[in-house]
């Protein structure tokens, strides 16, 4: 009677944990999958004409992605996958005329795979336009420069399109800066601070250009990469009053020397006065006389010696052995700014390209097209002419 009543009990518990065992493997077995993961692409499968400042966009949905990879005959086309891997974008230009191949892997919840391919094509270039010539560069500046000096672009093809222009020139420094684009006319567009570069600074200019819109059916034909640094903190001032050329070096003055600027009478031969860099530096330069020829009353030819220019109206400081006596004391000249043939020499082994050589008391104000006379206007008027105004530079 006992034992029966035991097993009885025990058979009833026994059922029941087998009950229970089998309601939770058959609740395991229902569980539901996870919905598959859909990728889209934009642009659309064999999407054609596509303009190349369109970005490539990449979205999954109800999963991540693990990789994007658009490839063509030109070279790929790099992106960055959002930190949560629902997303990728395109974060250069595509190239004119090429066609591309989207290759994606996504993974839903469950980690099944998903892989896709897609494929577009890009607009023709009915023409593509370049950098023609840049500032600073190794043979005509150096790579040291003064902390005056502008980066200056000159296009072989007028530019419409400045926006996307702009947009794709990137200006990094190791001292960051607040700086903007100006445009000058549709080929030349130049870059300056709000002030001078700080002194001992390493700039890169990166000019991603390639397949970039410049106007209606014309694109980049390449990228361009500029390294350049800034030397010590040099600045010259003058005054056609005082008659002294004054040179500070990170702020200490290193050189005072007597000088005779612009004689006036007619304008041609007034010093300009205003914030000039130095141009060029010349052991050598053949003057003459500016809107007169030979033959003609005034017309002179004069071989000068340690030349550093500062405008493009024929404005130099050099030697000249000639005018000593009246350096220190008053003007003579017909525009330069005169110096003694030590000074000359001193001053053109000293000078880096973009040095600025500040000039005050003529009537004749140097213009901001006049040479390099980028600062003269303030930041109000150098904003009037920059399309996506002004950006700070990032640091590196």
């Amino acid at each position: 009677m006992g034992r029966f009543t035991y097993g009885s009990a025990g058979l009833l518990a026994l059922s029941l944990l087998t009950a229970c065992t089998a309601t939770t493997a058959t609740r395991q077995a229902v569980k539901p999958a996870a919905p598959a993961v859909s990728v889209a692409v934009i642009p659309g499968d064999r999407a054609k004409d596509v303009p190349t400042e369109e970005p490539v966009v990449v979205a999954a949905d109800a999963g991540r992605l693990t990789s994007v990879h658009v490839s063509s005959d030109q070279g790929p086309l790099p992106g960055v996958i959002s930190a949560d891997g629902t997303r990728w974008r395109s974060n250069q230009t595509a190239r004119p005329g090429t066609k591309y191949t989207v290759r994606t892997v996504a993974v839903n919840a469950d980690g099944r795979r998903k892989e896709s391919t897609s494929t577009f094509t890009t607009v023709k270039a009915a023409q593509t336009f370049d950098i023609e010539y840049i500032t600073p560069n190794s043979n005509d500046t150096g790579t040291t420069v003064g902390v005056g000096m502008p980066i200056m672009i000159t296009f072989d093809k007028p530019i419409t399109d400045r926006v996307a222009i702009e947009r794709n020139l990137t200006v990094q420094s190791s001292k960051p800066v607040q700086g903007a684009w100006h445009w000058f006319d549709d080929r030349h567009v130049d870059f300056r601070p709000t002030e001078y570069w700080p002194a001992y600074t390493k700039v890169r200019l990166d000019a991603r250009l390639a397949g970039v819109r410049g106007g209606e059916g014309m694109y980049g034909k390449r990228d361009v990469r500029l390294d350049f640094r800034i030397g010590r903190e040099q600045i010259t001032r003058g005054t056609t009053q005082n008659h002294v050329l004054t040179v500070r070096r990170d702020g200490k003055v290193v050189r005072t020397m007597p000088m005779s600027a612009g004689q006036g009478g007619a304008w041609k031969f007034y010093t300009t006065s205003g914030i000039h860099l130095a141009m060029s530096r010349e052991a050598v330069t053949v003057m003459t006389s500016p809107g007169i020829g030979p033959g003609e009353s005034g017309y002179y030819q004069l071989t000068v010696y340690d030349t550093v220019r500062i405008s493009n109206s024929g404005e130099y400081v050099h030697s000249a052995p000639w005018s000593v006596g009246a350096q220190g004391n008053s003007n003579v000249s017909h525009g330069c700014v005169n110096v003694s043939p030590e000074n000359a020499k001193w001053f053109l082994d000293n000078t880096l390209i973009g040095d600025p050589i500040i000039i005050t008391g003529s009537p004749r104000v140097l213009e901001p097209t006049n040479g390099w006379g980028h600062w003269q206007e303030n930041w109000k008027e150098w904003l009037k002419w920059s399309s996506i105004k002004d950006g700070p530079t990032v640091g590196f």
